[in-house]
């Protein structure tokens, strides 16, 4: 392998990926984006994601047949976005996430996060919903990116390998209800105890932002709203944290192991 050494932070091709790490908006203009460590890299690679450039400290970090340009240990520590990512990094092909690209097996499980902030709570979802076995993830109206670096971070490469659709809340309620997908909208309001209803068939969990919950239109659109029980003082939990309960909620109906369990509603 051929390697060009590249010693200086000035150098253009380092201030893009940079740049890269830092601006959804270049990001989405040029259909690009950054992963660190050997892991994540491998895993966005067994996902059918297109690597473009690959930037190592030493040529022992090369991924296969990609070749890799060396960079000093200055040069990578202004490049990385986090600590201790094994000295590799890339630049990624972002995907198009479109509903009409979704292919859901027979009673899908699927979550929807509308108005998502945080990055981080984001791809703790998506963590959590590679780790459980959902079918899609939506994401509506969403206020991040997904190729954010502390979503990437944060999802552990699920992000990679979650089928994801990113679409607006009209159009993902117009989905669901074609596909015949019941809609069940986490909310404390007008709400049954979540381990109350029966999630065997295609069943939507729909979860809102801590702040102000989900909009008029999915509680409008919704077959059932349903609450995880607030036992202390605080009305609610992480939004993360809420999908994981209910998403492991449905896990724990599908499997065999309980499907004697009868259900309140």
């Amino acid at each position: 392998m051929e390697e060009n050494i590249i010693t200086s932070v000035q150098n253009a091709r380092i201030k893009h990926v940079v740049a890269l790490q830092q601006k959804s908006s270049l990001r989405r203009e040029e259909g690009l984006f950054v992963v660190e460590g050997q892991r994540e890299i491998e895993h966005c690679i067994a996902c059918g994601y297109e690597i473009t450039e690959l930037f190592v400290i030493d040529s022992l970090g090369s991924s296969g047949d990609i070749p890799a340009t060396v960079v000093t240990p200055q040069v990578y520590e202004k490049m990385a976005y986090r600590e201790r990512t094994e000295g590799i990094i890339a630049i990624a092909k972002c995907k198009e996430h479109r509903l009409e690209n979704l292919l859901l097996k027979e009673k899908p499980l699927v979550v929807v996060i509308e108005s998502v902030e945080k990055p981080g709570n984001l791809g703790a979802i998506l963590r959590t919903a590679e780790a459980a076995g959902v079918d899609a993830v939506m994401v509506c109206d969403p206020l991040t990116d997904l190729y954010n670096p502390n979503l990437i971070r944060a999802s552990i490469g699920g992000v990679f390998s979650v089928p994801v659709a990113v679409c607006n809340s009209k159009d993902c309620i117009a989905f669901l209800k074609a596909h015949k997908i019941r809609i069940l909208t986490a909310q404390l309001q007008d709400s049954y105890d979540y381990y109350d209803y029966d999630m065997h068939e295609a069943t939507a969990i729909v979860m809102g932002t801590e702040s102000t919950g989900l909009t008029q239109q999915w509680r409008e659109a919704a077959d059932a709203h349903i609450r995880i029980p607030m036992l202390g003082r605080l009305d609610s939990l992480n939004v993360s944290v809420s999908a994981a309960i209910l998403m492991y909620e449905a896990v724990r109906q599908r499997n065999s192991k309980y499907q004697n369990y009868t259900f309140g509603m």
